[in-house]
């Protein structure tokens, strides 16, 4: 059996959860099956398995088009460049909307059977009419389009899954919930400590971590705004890059600037940091906050409990299904719009209760360090890619 993955996001340009995901589920599927990757960017090796193949994104005959659109363009030209060469798999399997027309010219050019991960949906991600204007609406009509004509869909939470039969004209029987996971040899507490050390942060004083896009589903504004509420012997460390738009990135800019008024001890790391550097920052944080609106699963929780960290969360989606409430961490109970965007109906009681989580947890060591090693235990027993690269391999087995 051969798979071809179509993906956006693949080593080494990877900026957010879907392309985690798709790096170890690829790797982990390439020691059942043989595999493909085509993905956007410059990426080419054809030396082992998976074969990855990149395909550049940065069209020239796009670059008068109207910013907002300019995005959706290159992404269907790349979707049909991705098709130009022959597939020899047995199997599709897309992650994203940006991949999601490549497969549906797959499907019906080659009659290759199409398996689509539901990362997220966009029906519940309004925001981004900020980014892409009524190039929205192209995303949304590619989105649907390929999960209704797909053989397989995965959903990666059982609340995702709910979203996916709610929104889409699909046959319940064809989701299947496959969780997300995690390399366990990789992601574990390391007593290294550079990286803190090259961001000024004091060992010496506690500290909670965030990591994430700037974006609205990520709900950090809502943490910068929790901060005048955490301790002040708190240290802040905001991992946060790669805004959405430039609206959002001064909103954040600004919130942070005026925080910084009253302490000094916020750290905003405006990059994306390598895996090695994350995991240090994983190991060596008191607390991990996660303060989403809208979050089908939330790797980046189970990356912090791999890492022996207690975390704080918005009791939103697939977090509910991954952080348990008082044993690997503390629950946020969000009060939220009926309708999309989701943001709190009381913004500035979310942001008091987010910070009071962070609190106890900080001023409890016993509780502390039992959420650690639940957390731990948790992601063994349960967010394996080994395990679940199997679950994948006999879903595809099910559609020869």
């Amino acid at each position: 059996m051969k798979a071809l993955f179509y993906t956006r996001e693949f080593p080494p340009y990877v900026y957010g959860g879907a392309g985690v995901h798709v790096e170890y589920l690829a790797e982990e599927l390439a020691e059942l099956m043989e595999m493909d990757v085509r993905c956007f960017g410059d990426q080419d090796d054809n030396t082992g398995n998976p074969i990855v193949k990149g395909y550049l994104f940065d069209n020239p005959i796009f670059e008068d088009a109207d910013d907002k659109l300019k995005s959706v363009f290159k992404t269907l030209s790349t979707c049909i460049h991705m098709n130009a060469e022959p597939i020899d798999a047995d199997v599709v399997h897309c992650h994203t909307w940006y991949a999601h027309f490549a497969g549906i010219v797959a499907k019906l050019c080659y009659g290759v059977p199409l398996v689509i991960t539901t990362h997220s949906l966009e029906p519940l991600r309004p925001w981004k009419r900020e980014q892409l204007g009524r190039g929205y609406d192209a995303s949304s009509w590619v989105e649907k389009t390929a999960i209704e004509m797909a053989d397989a869909l995965i959903a990666v939470s059982e609340e995702t899954k709910e979203d996916v039969i709610k929104h889409f004209d699909v046959d319940e029987n064809k989701v299947h919930v496959i969780y997300n996971g995690i390399n366990l040899q990789q992601y574990v507490t390391t007593s290294e400590t550079s990286t803190l050390d090259e961001y000024s942060i004091d060992k010496s004083k506690p500290y909670v971590l965030f990591v994430g896009r700037i974006t609205r589903q990520k709900g950090i504004i809502h943490l910068v705004n929790a901060i005048k509420y955490i301790d002040p012997e708190t240290q802040i460390v905001l991992c946060a890059g790669a805004p959405d738009t430039k609206e959002i990135g001064e909103e954040m800019e600004a919130a942070v600037n005026e925080v910084k008024k009253t302490r000094d001890n916020v750290i905003w790391i405006d990059k994306m940091v390598t895996k090695e550097e994350i995991i240090q920052l994983y190991s060596h944080a008191d607390v991990f906050c996660c303060p989403s609106i809208y979050e089908p699963f939330g790797i980046i929780n189970i990356e912090a409990m791999a890492c022996n960290t207690a975390v704080v969360a918005s009791a939103v989606g697939g977090i509910k299904e991954v952080v348990v409430d008082g044993e690997t961490g503390i629950l946020i109970p969000l009060e939220q719009q009926n309708e999309a965007p989701f943001e709190p109906i009381d913004p500035e009681k979310f942001a008091r209760d987010l910070a009071d989580g962070v609190n106890k947890v900080i001023n409890d060591k016993e509780l502390r360090e039992n959420m650690a090693k639940n957390g731990r235990k948790r992601v063994e027993d349960y967010f394996d890619w080994i395990a679940i690269a199997k679950q994948v391999k006999e879903l595809y087995k099910s559609l020869l």
